[in-house]
């Protein structure tokens, strides 16, 4: 059983490795604004977790505080390009 776990974390960062370059992809080729945003919300959630694969592998309980930071942070731009795309303006 124990011999699985590295295995599979390894597999999962090979395949979200490659999910956040097809967002990446799709970020500066999409064409339109609403695509790069989809995109960067991609990343931001692949991201997030590929350093909770890291902080799984090694143990440390600093990737998963950063995760943490980087899903607040992603959420909150997410919601601000959403709105700016809609509205036009962040700030009412």
């Amino acid at each position: 059983m124990s011999a699985v776990l590295p295995w599979s974390i390894l597999i999962a960062q090979i395949l979200l490795g490659g999910a956040m370059t097809f967002a990446a992809y799709r970020i500066l080729r999409g064409p339109r604004a609403q695509d790069r945003v989809l995109g960067f919300d991609t990343l931001y959630v692949n991201s997030m977790l590929m350093l909770l694969t890291f902080g799984i592998k090694s143990g440390s309980t600093l990737y998963f505080e950063v995760a943490l930071i980087i899903a607040l942070l992603g959420f909150v731009s997410s919601v601000a390009l959403a709105k700016f795309l809609l509205r036009g303006e962040v700030i009412e």
